[in-house]
């Protein structure tokens, strides 16, 4: 491949190769041309153009196939438009010549396709500069166009379309040739030609004028002709065609209106040729009104689902601003569309109708209009509907039946009803919060409105507003409690009109179910009302005939409903339901058959429906309430339920007897109980087995049905990879819910809450608007199956082969259309119990079970139908999986092998390849590799039948499901496989996209299989790499959406395992352009796919996502454009929906991104862009802080801008103004242009709340990176040295805008994440000083903006969570200290006081909206706010006393009186909080009884502890809770224990400092964090401290008493004993608690763990925060023998002093600063205390004290040994720690020789150091050794170190100090010998200065060598003077003798002297002020010599 890599084509490689290589090593030649010339040198070029022009003309001929083609025709262009142009007319005219030629074979062709490709990209290219010669060009290409196969045909209708692009106007004359030739050719048998076709007229509609104007009927009829039998392609090209031509027709484009004086045609006309379309299909065009309204004959589906999408484009290429300006003209005319009589002639049809027209309103007004807008459009509806009711009213109440039309009218009505109401709902659903203006404002009575329909005659309607009721109160909950009282106000009043009963129950029922959407509820009363309401119903039901049935029906619903609130509530209700349950059946056979004589029909019917009803209850209840289904219960329900399988049987005779319209009744019977059956265990219903499967069999095999209805289940239970088998049949698009309509199953996307009105309260299936149950005949077919599966693995063998052989005789009883629908369920039945044998791991049964079942499914791998053959497959992988035993798979591979070898027919060899397929699917690769080999040569054979696509689709599919469940073993057949592929993908035409797709397919499994090999450089890696970029080059180009996504996935998998290979430059900007892709599914691949990217690389990704927005400018100019839709009307028609082509901004590619959120709707996708923003963030937002701050802060300013501005002109209100002022004519032509620069709609209430979210992530990110983010000061200096620096203190105003922009919205869930936001702020930026303003901090300035922030989330009408969390911002900023000033402070504080009176108030104040819980938990946010507050207060107020006051000092020192208040500060808290103290202790003592009351059951009520609530939650917390939730208890036990009577009260009884330890201890096992491990160790510290100060106040008392020793001794824990008893020891539960976190910290202090084969032993340095644990640990460690007696002293020291040595010797490692970790000081500090503990030295333990600290000092003296393997111990730590004991412990303990010895060699060890830092540390501890008042301990030491000492400093001499350290050393050493010498007696003092004198003389330099010393060196000889000038007077006899012996001592000292004199002389010469001389040196010196 790299051969190929040239300018020239290297031909000699070329023939080098073999004749199957060369098309990909040509392909792989022109992929690099199209790189490198756009990049080349014009020069280069030029030189070599000719060769270059005729290597590729060569190529023009060699029959190359469609890439490869495409790819040398945009070559050519290139190389002329970059090259010289001379010679492009020869080379056009050779194309021309080759499309001339009259050669029609099929070798001839390609060369033929590639002529007429390369004209195509000459004239895109180079558009009029070739305008001479297109009149020819034309007329060649249309008249090679009649003659052409179908493949032809496509190409060269491209290539006009190229054409046309590229000459634009210049093109006119031949606009009506192409047009006359096109258009016949858009009812095309080829699906690829229609849409070449639309494309191709779509071009030439820009500038051909009579297309939108004479032509615009006939262009309207044609396009609906051509969505006759159409698929999904076509009808979106045709729709995109319709849609924009209507638009231009209304609103042409200025340029071509200025050429020509054009009628435009009338917004009435435009629409109501639209219309004929929705209404009559193709079938002719209507002349006259009249013949409209001859109903007859059906409407093409496919035209309505065509033309639905027409509408949308037609709005969409129109604008938002246009649809907002004709909003009430649209909404009438499509809802009149609805109403019509040829849209409903059936249910089903005007489900269908109503599914399109929801469609159209929710693709236009749900995405082009902004938030205000769609207001607007809300308030539109209910004016429509309200309009529409009125009608309906004069209806009704017309009694004189003058209006005959009347019924027709209501039932007209009905659907209009339903589609507006359904679209009302969806509005205010998705504008949530933002909604509330319409319930405000009363002049639109919004719910007024709704709650009248729901007094509709028609069910439909009664529901569609209940459902509206459930939007609106879902998104505005404290609607939702006073909805559920109007309705049951309501219905009491009304409950004699059936209509009243029927609408207020389902509003009752559909408000019910949307509780679980309001996380807030609603009262617990609520559900006795519900209940009082349904019974009462039910009791009167047989009261009135006219009421019976609707009081039935709505009884149970509203039972179902009450069901869906769960078991909190219906726990209460479940005996009284049970009652019922029992009481609807009868309660034996008997009465059971008794029942069969009785009744008429009407009594039958009511008592169907109330049993049905009944079962529908039970089976909500089990969905909904799981929890209560014990044992018990179960067999409750099981009576009815049996009864209930009972009565089927004999409901047919009832039938016969009443009538058939009990039909219906008796369906919804089966269906309940079906659905009830499914969710209980099979083995509850064991005994009803048999009738209940002959039920269901008869049931989905059609036995009593004459109907051919079909379950709907099948698609589900096919494999989602199958779907490209069977066409758009499973695939996800954003017209899924209209395209549901042209699916083969029955009723398929017919679904309307009409069908089943349970379904109201049930929650929406994941990715539907609105619930849509299917018809009943279709769901009870559903229903059966489903509980068929559930079934099957618990029946026996026996039954299950009759079962099966009653299915093949079924099939084959069955003819026909009637046999395709039974076969459909039967397999559907068989596929779910296979799947149910699958997840029991249960097994199919013995061989005649098999065979029986194999043959049925054998026989339906060769029927005609593909969905047939699809699930046949499945089924038999399913089965291979059941059974799973080798010769079993073996038959049935065999079975294939054979029939594929000799079946020519495709049906035949499509199933079997399939079947191939499923079986490696589902057995894997192990199972079914010996048929490995046999499989892929067969399935390679059938992929190259060129003769048929369906074959070569099927056999690739199945290949690529072995390639993905082979795995490994499939390594050796990746080559010929990826040499096939590529060949197929060079030689398929690309209108057989299902091919291509399926070669994507393999190509990804491919990928996986080798996986990480990729990375590889061998040979063969590198060839399999290259052949995979180049299949996905291929596939990357293709025009199908599907393939593209398929590409994106197969390189997404490349650059997981070799991304070095993988080219982002080019793969980033074709993923953004795919983000505007019109496909769902491509959108999604592409998302997918920089999700992927962005984690690894996302800084490159943004980068080349900008290159993007740089090109764009310059390749509009030069043509090549990067535009995925054609330049002319698309950027137009696309600006709104999908933001012309790619709209990359200066926000990048984030910018688009977030602008995404605001269009899409699919979860995967949304969820998707939230972790690709999220990766990018992480990874960004510290290094482009502005930009990121920038992008949130301007999603969020549109919350600010929704009360001012329109959604569309952002804030700029003149201009829309100015706009409304111009006249027409200008107006529609401004609009293209306009809209182009702006975001269409400001980002939606979703997307403001994820901006503010990434806030807070930005905050939290910023603090990981780098402290300077928050220090102003350092923040500024770092910007100064570099201006890049960004640093988000600098930002700090923004981040409150931000804040408060989200706090003050109108949506809760954004005033949530603003609220959160502002606390970030205040907690991280709270303590960062104003540098300007010592003293202040930079939050001071912002007090107003956090306080109207604050201010709104305390009105009346805040939810309860919005006021928590308010309330949790208050305490952290009155706490935080920021804010100084007394009335600021009271503003915030006033807020506090507010919610406090609310709590008060109680209940009675304000009704209630939500469920108790919500109040509760606002309550408790109010007085933990309080709590916190008083916390705060309190610590200042200690403060203010700990500081010394200037006034009198106060003698009262009672905590609890406050009598020093007057004497705080006046702006303190506390005197804010005071005046509420009464009541908040009041209510906080309330507060913690009820918790504790709440929590313990009610044996254990006596052993409350103290502590309350902090206990109570730190016992239990739930993993899910919040840290900030654990850390504020633990910091309020801590102030809780700073108070003297706490403390007393947990050290007099001491069972309760176990028991918090115990807890404490719990709470460690549960939580990591040191932040919870340190506030722990607080806590631990403030407990032992407590037992301390008790314990010493007992001694102090038994002193003064004089009482006797003994009883002394024995105070403390461990009596006279020694024993602690676990569980009541407080030490001992202490240290355990220690040692545990000890442990966590370092693992191998504990034997267990070190022990342990998993533990390495690894010595790390600690963190800081584990530094500071362990330090705290061990100091609680050294406190604990002081409170224990002596005897229990000696039991704890052993460990005690082991811990402390082992954490010494591990922690004190030698580090470069010479730094004393925390421990080590903690440790040196523990030794000191227990080493002087005065307690323990009682005769009887005095032994074994001795024993104690001998062995401790041993094992320090041996950690002090440094080891090989570990890091060097600090000598210094260790010294000191020996130091210690030499200190403290008297000379009898360690006098011990052994010991002595030790530590002399530890100190030898250390003068001998090398590191003058540890020679002077240990000349300082030598210092105090020696001084010890005990002569016996230091005597020995002091003979045994003086010498080394004196040897050490004489040596200085020969080499003087370099450093300070070194002088350092150096200067402790002379005190030491200094201090012996004032030791030594007056005889020895001449001997000891001897040694002194002489060493410091030694220092001192002469003249020369001073001059030129190092400052160490100088500061020798200065120090040396100056000890030697103290000396002398100190021993003036001594120090004489000393002198006299050594006369060159005495010359060397005077001359130094001297030149000290001198020196400071000439100082004080310089210095021109005192004039006294230093007399003193002067006669020191006389008195001396």
């Amino acid at each position: 491949m790299e051969l190929a890599h040239s300018l020239l084509l290297n031909e000699e490689a070329l023939a080098q190769i073999t004749e199957a290589k060369r098309p990909v090593f040509i392909f792989e030649w022109l992929r690099f041309l199209d790189k490198v010339l756009v990049a080349a040198n014009k020069t280069d070029v030029k030189e070599k153009q000719k060769k270059l022009v005729e290597q590729l003309t060569g190529l023009i001929s060699s029959s190359p196939g469609p890439p490869t083609r495409k790819l040398l025709a945009k070559n050519l262009a290139a190389l002329y438009s970059i090259g010289d142009t001379f010679t492009v007319f020869q080379t056009l005219d050779k194309c021309n010549d080759i499309i001339r030629n009259k050669d029609d074979t099929a070798a001839y062709l390609p060369t033929k396709l590639a002529a007429v490709a390369c004209v195509g990209a000459f004239y895109e290219k180079m558009g009029r500069m070739l305008g001479s010669a297109f009149p020819e060009t034309v007329n060649n290409l249309l008249k090679s166009l009649k003659s052409a196969e179908s493949q032809g045909r496509s190409e060269i209708l491209m290539s006009l379309q190229k054409v046309l692009n590229g000459l634009g106007g210049a093109a006119a004359s031949s606009h009506r040739d192409i047009y006359k030739n096109a258009r016949s050719l858009l009812t095309d048998r080829s699906m690829a030609v229609r849409c070449a076709v639309a494309k191709c007229l779509l071009e030439l509609q820009n500038e051909a004028v009579f297309m939108w104007t004479a032509e615009l009927e006939n262009i309207a009829t044609l396009c609906f002709k051509a969505l006759e039998n159409s698929n999904y392609g076509v009808r979106v090209a045709v729709s995109k065609l319709l849609g924009t031509v209507m638009a231009t027709a209304l609103m042409p484009k200025q340029a071509t209106v200025m050429r020509q004086n054009v009628k435009r045609a009338t917004f009435d006309e435009v629409l109501e040729l639209m219309a004929t379309g929705f209404l009559r299909g193709g079938s002719g065009f209507l002349k006259s009104g009249g013949e409209m309204l001859k109903v007859g004959g059906s409407v093409n589906r496919e035209v309505r689902v065509g033309v639905t999408q027409a509408y949308v484009v037609f709005v969409t290429t129109l604008g938002g601003q246009w649809l907002e300006r004709s909003f009430a003209t649209f909404l009438s005319h499509v809802l009149d569309l609805v109403s019509h009589p040829r849209a409903t002639q059936t249910h089903v049809e005007a489900v269908y109708s109503r599914r399109c027209v929801s469609f159209i309103l929710r693709a236009t007004v749900g995405s082009l209009l902004g938030e205000k807008a769609q207001i607007a459009a809300a308030k539109e509806i209910c004016q429509a509907i309200g309009k529409q009711m009125k009608a309906v009213e004069a209806v009704v109440n017309d009694t004189s039946g003058e209006n005959k039309s009347g019924a027709a009218d209501i039932a007209a009505s009905q659907h209009v009803m339903v589609c507006a109401l359904q679209e009302l709902g969806s509005l205010v659903q998705s504008l949530n919060a933002t909604a509330s203006p319409l319930i405000q404002e009363a002049s639109i009575g919004l719910l007024e409105i709704v709650t009248s329909v729901l007094l509709h005659p028609s069910m439909a309607a009664r529901l569609a507003a209940a459902w509206c009721l459930r939007c609106v109160a879902v998104a505005l909950p404290f609607q939702l409690t006073p909805f559920l009282d109007r309705c049951a106000e309501r219905l009491n009043n009304l409950k004699t009109s059936p209509e009243a009963v029927s609408g207020y129950s389902f509003a009752m029922a559909a408000l019910l179910g949307g509780v679980h959407q309001c996380p807030l509820g609603i009262p617990h009363a609520k559900g006795k009302m519900v209940v009082s309401i349904a019974e009462d119903l039910l009791r009167t039901a047989a009261q009135n005939s006219r009421l019976s049935l609707q009081r039935t029906q709505a009884g149970w619903l509203l039972l179902g409903a009450l069901m869906t609130l769960g078991p909190s509530v219906v726990r209460y209700h479940l005996p009284k339901m049970l009652l019922l349950w029992r009481n609807v059946f009868p309660r034996s056979l008997k009465e059971l058959e008794a029942e069969k004589a009785r009744g008429d029909s009407f009594t039958w019917q009511v008592t169907l429906e109330g049993r049905a009803g009944a079962l529908c209850a039970m089976r909500s209840f089990v969905a909904h309430c799981p929890e209560l289904l014990t044992e018990d219960v179960i067999r409750k329900l099981m009576t009815p339920i049996e009864c209930a399988m009972t009565m089927m049987s004999h409901i047919p005779s009832v039938i016969k007897a009443h009538g058939a319209h009990l039909k219906a009744s008796a369906a919804m019977v089966r269906l309940r109980l079906y659905d009830i059956l499914a969710l209980l265990p099979p083995k509850t219903y064991e005994g009803s087995f048999n009738a209940l499967l002959r039920e269901l069999v008869a049931e989905f095999t059609l036995t009593d049905n004459s109907a051919n209805t079909t379950t709907s289940l099948l698609r589900s239970l096919c494999h989602y990879d199958d779907s490209v088998l069977l066409g758009s049949w499973l695939q996800e698009t954003d017209h899924k819910s209209i395209e549901d309509q042209l699916q083969p199953n029955s009723a398929s996307g017919s679904g309307a809450l009409e069908h089943d009105p349970s379904s109201i309260y049930l929650r929406i299936p994941a990715g539907e608007a609105v619930p849509g149950p299917l018809p009943l005949g279709v769901s009870v077919i559903d229903a059966s199956v489903a509980l068929f599966g559930v079934v099957f693995p618990h029946v026996s063998y026996k039954h299950r082969l009759q079962m099966l052989d009653h299915f093949a005789e079924c099939v084959k009883q069955a003819k026909g259309v009637r046999q395709q629908a039974v076969q459909l369920n039967i397999f559907t039945a068989v596929l779910s119990a296979l799947k149910g044998l699958a997840e029991n791991k249960s097994t199919l049964g013995p061989e005649e079970v098999r065979k029986s079942a194999l043959t049925l499914v054998m026989g339906a791998l060769d029927n005609p139908n593909p969905i047939l053959r699809c699930a046949a497959g499945e089924a038999l992988g399913r089965m291979a999986q059941v059974v799973g035993e080798a010769t079993f798979i073996a038959r049935m591979a065999q079975y294939s092998f054979d029939k594929l070898k000799s079946a020519r027919d495709v049906v035949s060899r499509t199933g079997h390849s399939l079947a191939l397929g499923c079986l490696h699917r589902y057995v894997g690769g192990i199972g079914s590799g010996q048929h490995l080999k046999t499989s892929v040569s067969i399935l390679l054979a059938l992929a190259q039948d060129g003769t048929s696509p369906e074959v070569q689709t099927w056999s690739l599919h199945s290949l690529a499901l072995i390639v993905d469940s082979s795995g490994p073993m499939y390594r050796g057949y990746v080559e010929p496989t990826l040499s096939l592929v590529l060949t197929l993908l060079l030689t398929v035409p690309p209108s057989h996209t299902e091919v291509h797709q399926c070669l994507g397919r393999c190509l990804g499994a491919i990928i996986t299989t080798v996986g990480p090999e990729l990375q590889g450089n061998g040979a063969t890696i590198s060839t399999i790499r290259s052949s995979c970029l180049v299949g996905c080059a291929i596939t990357q180009d293709h025009s199908d959406s599907l393939v593209q996504a398929a590409a994106i996935s197969c390189l997404q998998q490349l650059h997981m395992f070799a991304p070095r290979h993988v080219n982002l430059s080019s793969l980033v900007p074709s993923l953004c352009v795919h983000l505007c892709s019109s496909h769902l599914l491509l959108r999604r691949a592409a998302v997918a796919c920089l999700r992927q990217l962005a984690q690894r690389e996302a800084a490159e990704v943004c980068e080349y996502a900008m290159s993007l927005a740089k090109n764009a400018g310059d390749k509009e100019s030069s043509g090549a454009n990067v535009n995925p839709f054609s330049p002319g009307v698309s950027s137009r028609s696309d600006i709104h929906c999908r933001h012309q082509g790619v709209n990359i901004t200066e926000t990048g590619l984030e910018g688009l991104l977030f602008g995404m959120l605001d269009r899409e709707t699919d979860r995967k996708l949304c969820s998707d862009i939230h972790d690709t923003l999220g990766h990018m963030l992480s990874s960004l937002a510290v290094e482009k802080l502005s930009h990121w701050l920038m992008l949130c802060k301007d999603v969020l300013a549109a919350s600010s801008d929704m009360s001012t501005a329109t959604p569309l002109s952002s804030g700029k209100d003149e201009e829309s103004e100015k706009k409304d002022e111009m006249d027409d004519d200008t107006m529609f032509t401004t609009l293209g242009e306009e809209d182009k620069s702006k975001p269409f709609v400001a980002p939606r209430w979703a997307t403001r709340v994820f901006a503010a979210d990434c806030l807070c992530r930005i905050i939290n990110l910023c603090e990981n990176a780098d402290q300077a983010h928050f220090d102003l000061a350092m923040a500024r200096s770092a910007k100064l040295r570099n201006p890049t620096n960004d640093l988000l203190v600098l930002h700090l105003s923004d981040l409150i805008r931000m804040a408060f922009m989200a706090a003050t919205d109108h949506s809760n869930q954004l005033r949530m994440a603003g609220l959160q936001a502002l606390e970030d702020i205040i907690k991280k930026f709270a303590s960062v000083p104003e540098p300007e303003f010592p003293g202040h901090v930079i939050l001071e300035q912002y007090q107003a903006n956090v306080g109207a922030a604050l201010r709104p989330a305390f009105s009346q009408d805040t939810p309860s969570d919005i006021i928590a969390k308010a309330c949790q911002v208050c305490s952290a900023w009155i706490g935080s200290g920021v804010v100084s000033d007394l009335n600021d402070l009271r503003r915030v504080h006033n807020l506090l006081v507010s919610s406090l009176d609310k709590v008060q108030a109680g209940k009675g104040s304000s009704s209630q909206l939500y469920r108790e819980s919500a109040t509760t938990m606002e309550k408790l946010a109010v007085l933990k706010a309080w709590a916190e507050v008083y916390v705060v207060a309190m610590n200042i107020k200690k403060e203010a006393e700990s500081k010394p006051k200037r006034t009198i000092k106060n003698t009262d020192d009672d905590e609890d009186d406050y009598g020093t208040i007057d004497e705080l500060p006046p702006d303190s808290l506390i005197t804010l909080v005071q005046p509420e103290l009464p009541t908040l202790s009041r209510l906080w003592l309330a507060a913690l009884k009820d918790y504790a009351l709440l929590t313990l059951p009610a044996e254990f009520a006596s052993q409350l502890p103290p502590d309350g609530v902090s206990i109570q939650f730190l016992c239990s917390p739930r993993p899910e809770e919040p840290v900030e939730h654990v850390t504020a208890c633990l910091q309020a036990l801590h102030t809780l224990l700073d108070s003297p009577y706490a403390r007393i009260h947990i050290a007099e009884d001491q069972l309760i400092g176990v028991e918090l330890l115990s807890v404490l201890h719990r709470l460690l096992l549960t939580w990591n964090p040191s932040s919870v491990q340190l506030l722990v160790t607080g806590v631990v510290q403030q407990i032992v401290r407590a037992a301390q100060d008790y314990l010493q106040e007992k001694r102090n008392t038994l002193n003064e008493d004089d009482m006797e020793k003994e009883s002394c001794a024995i105070l403390g824990e461990g009596g006279d004993s020694g024993g602690l008893v676990p569980g009541k020891s407080l030490v001992f539960a202490t240290m355990e608690l220690l040692m545990f976190i000890l442990v966590r910290h370092m693992p191998h202090l504990s034997t267990k763990m070190s022990d342990s084969p998993s533990h390495v032993a690894v010595k790390t340095r600690l963190s800081e925060e584990s530094a500071r644990l362990v330090a705290a640990t061990v100091t609680i460690l050294s406190d604990l023998p002081s409170l224990c007696s002596p005897a229990g002293c000696m039991t704890i020291l052993p460990t005690v002093l082991f811990l402390i040595a082992r954490i010494l010797k591990d922690t004190a490692i030698k580090s470069a600063d010479n730094q004393v970790p925390p421990p080590v000081s903690a440790a040196l500090q523990g030794i000191k205390s227990i080493v002087t503990l005065s307690l323990a030295k009682t005769e009887e333990t005095q032994k074994q004290w001795t024993a104690l600290i001998r062995s401790t000092l041993a094992c320090i003296l041996e950690y002090s040994q440094p080891e090989d393997s570990m890091p060097p111990p600090d000598e210094v730590s260790m010294l000191t720690a020996i130091a210690l004991f030499l200190w403290s412990a008297s000379s009898e303990i360690i006098g011990v020789q052994s010991l002595q010895n030790g530590c002399m060699n530890r100190f030898k060890n250390a003068l001998n150091s090398c590191d003058p830092w540890v020679q002077a540390k240990c000349y300082q501890l030598l210092l105090s050794v020696f001084q010890h008042s005990n002569r016996a301990l230091s005597t020995p030491y002091i003979h045994s170190l003086a010498p080394i000492v004196v040897e050490k400093l004489k040596a200085v001499e020969r080499n003087r100090p370099a450093s300070n350290t070194e002088l350092l050393a150096v200067q402790e050493g002379i005190k030491v010998l200094e201090t012996l010498v004032a030791l030594g007696e007056e005889q020895n003092r001449v001997q000891l200065l001897a040694l002194l004198v002489p060493t410091l003389i030694s220092y001192l330099l002469d003249e020369n060598s001073f001059a030129s010393a190092n400052a160490a060196s100088k500061d020798l000889h200065e120090f040396a003077l100056q000890n030697l000038m103290h000396i002398g007077p100190l021993y003036p006899h001594a120090f004489k003798t000393v002198m006299g012996a050594a006369p060159e001592l005495k010359v060397r000292l005077e001359t130094a002297v001297r030149a000290s004199q001198a020196s400071k002389a000439k100082a004080a010469a310089r210095q021109p002020a005192p004039a006294i001389h230093s007399a003193p040196t002067i006669k020191l010196k006389t008195s001396f010599f």
